[in-house]
């Protein structure tokens, strides 16, 4: 089967996350799944009987490659559960039945009448799938083994990686116990200096000497780290803690003199005695006069102190408010000015090579648009851009384009499903040569229905828009800047159509 044959028969059953092409990497690790299902022959490995209801094909590398007379139309992976219409077409079982629920009791591949009771299991072509070679995913590992004997392998493989319980991180299996007493950010060690135990990640606080504020009495114990943030938090605690250290020491300060010493001074006279008294009586006075300065002073940092705590609350709960009204004043202003773009909405995507080096990295690139309108009334949409990475199947390396409806303020005035003609085009920015596609839209897509949340889910557009390639023969970016123009006429427009330009196809799918 073509690829735009395959592409085609995607167009009424992809989800948004198979509206980048349900075959696509991106999608597949999104959906990861287990790699077998129930096989007939009782000495391999037995797989359980329960297969998840939306588990999709075999998502595994298979040596030689897959041919195409076992991949699934619908997932365009290797056929799980396979079975066949009466049209003769094969697809893996939830595929299939999960596109009659969702799409319309039809063959998705020639639109004949398809009932669900119609679906017959294919053994055959489940018992040649199964005696496929396929390679092991685990990175590191270069065994190969037929498909059936896929899950023992991976149960016993050395490459094979699990989570660590402490710090979450993917180790493998047969290094995780060194991982968790070497390694591990989070494994717990012991202070040499208290013996207490700590998280290693936390090691450069906790290994800090412990300090003791003995300020007048307070013998709170913290790291040396935390001793400012304690001196200014517990001001009024340390004051407290003098005055009751200086009102303990006029108590103590002139201790009255014994017998003993009276009767062996009784020489020195009454002047010595009463020199010291005047001088026991003169400190007494010093301390009381520091002690009531002391308290004083508590007075007024304690009222301070309230003072500055409600000013506080207050000045958080007017910056609270400032937010949310600037934050509904940028959604009002974002929301005019999507309004102004009458169908015609000019796209710039800044910074592009930097997209380029992440997919060319092998990550999948996903960007949407701000949104824009169809006039005032009109509809309100926004675009979808995947650069492919180099490992997609079907269609690595290329720029897919999708167009989305969303939640718009005009909805209630406006006619559903959305009915016209969307013209999508990357601008050549140096000769005016611009790589431009037209798509009628389809009214029985779920995709061009009045959306039922912010953004419709299910797309529609092209997945193999244009190749990366192009873009580096001609001028598509200058200045690293790719301009991305969609055009959408509603059916109520009289001008369907623009001289010059055809349509490419029923290409327009996902």
């Amino acid at each position: 089967m073509a690829c735009s044959d395959m592409e085609k028969l995607s167009l009424d059953v992809d989800p948004y996350c198979d509206s980048d092409l349900s075959g696509c990497a991106a999608a597949m690790e999104k959906e990861r799944e287990s790699y077998l299902s129930p096989t007939e022959n009782t000495s391999t490995i037995s797989v359980s009987a329960s297969i998840p209801p939306d588990q999709q094909g075999y998502d595994v590398e298979f040596d030689p490659p897959l041919e195409s007379k076992y991949e699934c139309p619908i997932c365009l992976m290797g056929l799980r559960s396979a079975v066949q219409t009466p049209c003769g077409h094969r697809f893996c079982n939830s595929c299939i039945k999960k596109s009659i629920r969702d799409t319309g009791q039809k063959c998705p591949v020639d639109n004949e009448v398809l009932l669900e009771e119609q679906l017959f299991p294919d053994n055959f072509a489940k018992r040649e799938i199964l005696s496929l070679t396929v390679r092991c995913p685990n990175v590191g590992c270069s065994d190969k083994m037929e498909l059936r004997q896929l899950e023992k392998h991976l149960s016993q493989c050395k490459f094979a990686t699990v989570q660590c319980p402490q710090c979450l991180e993917s180790v493998r299996k047969s290094q995780l116990d060194e991982h968790k007493s070497e390694q591990c950010l989070q494994r717990l060690m012991t202070c040499p200096a208290c013996a207490g135990s700590f998280v290693y990640a936390n090691k450069q606080v906790k290994t800090v000497v412990s300090y003791y504020s003995f300020t007048f009495g307070c013998h709170v114990k913290m790291p040396r780290n935390e001793l400012a943030q304690h001196m200014q938090e517990f001001t009024q605690m340390h004051m407290r803690c003098m005055a009751e250290f200086l009102r303990s020491q006029t108590l103590s300060s002139c201790p009255v003199p014994s017998v003993a010493a009276h009767s062996a001074s009784d020489e020195r006279g009454a002047s010595a005695r009463t020199q010291d008294s005047c001088q026991c009586r003169q400190e007494l006075m010093n301390l009381r006069e520091t002690v009531l300065e002391l308290e004083g002073r508590l007075v007024r940092q304690d009222q301070q102190i309230r003072e500055l705590c409600i000013h506080n609350e207050t000045q958080k709960n007017q910056v609270t408010e400032l937010r949310r009204k600037l934050s509904s004043l940028e959604d009002a202003t974002r929301e005019l000015e999507a309004q102004q773009y009458q169908g015609v909405y000019v796209w710039r995507l800044e910074n592009f090579s930097l997209h380029l080096r992440n997919q060319e990295a092998g990550q999948p690139i996903v960007l949407h648009s701000p949104p824009f309108y169809t006039g005032r009334p009109g509809y309100k949409l926004c675009l979808r851009l995947h650069l492919q990475t180099p490992s997609a199947p079907r269609c690595s390396n290329y720029i897919s384009l999708f167009v989305h409806t969303m939640q718009g303020e005009f909805d209630s005035q406006l006619s559903w499903p959305l009915q016209g003609t969307i013209r999508l085009a990357v601008l050549d920015q140096v000769e005016g040569q611009h790589h431009v596609e037209v798509m009628e839209t389809k009214p029985d897509l779920q995709a061009f229905q009045r959306p039922t949340v912010q953004r419709n889910p299910k797309g529609f557009g092209y997945v193999t828009f244009l190749h990366l390639q192009a873009l580096r023969q001609r001028g598509f970016v200058k200045e690293d800047v790719l301009l991305v123009r969609c055009e959408v006429t509603p059916r109520f427009d009289a001008s369907l159509r623009r001289e010059g330009v055809q349509p490419r196809g029923s290409e327009p799918s996902l």
